[in-house]
């Protein structure tokens, strides 16, 4: 039978996510990217920059995507033989 732990919790095992050293650490960081001198040379916070950069990779495939739609609409006989040899080329090479 499994047996769960029961013993009893000590207050000490329960980090306050808001005070870890990990947020104190980020809290930081982002206080020493927004002084002036920082801000002049163009550095962003890490999160803002990774949310922003997201968002252009994001709009980047979902204009590729439209793109490559587009282009098989018009020709759907082309581009369903390309995908067609490409899985067989696959199938060939994960057989060996």
């Amino acid at each position: 039978m499994t047996e769960t732990y029961t013993g009893q919790t000590i207050a000490d095992d329960i980090e306050d996510g808001f005070d870890s050293p990990a947020s104190r650490l980020d809290r930081e960081a982002d206080a020493i990217l927004q002084r002036d001198e920082m801000r002049s040379l163009g550095v962003r916070p890490l999160r803002r920059a990774i949310r922003e950069d997201a968002r252009a990779v994001g709009s980047w495939g979902r204009n590729r995507a439209g793109a490559l739609r587009h282009t098989v609409e018009e020709e759907p006989v082309r581009y369903s033989l390309y995908a067609l040899g490409l899985g067989v080329l696959i199938g060939l090479l994960a057989a060996r």
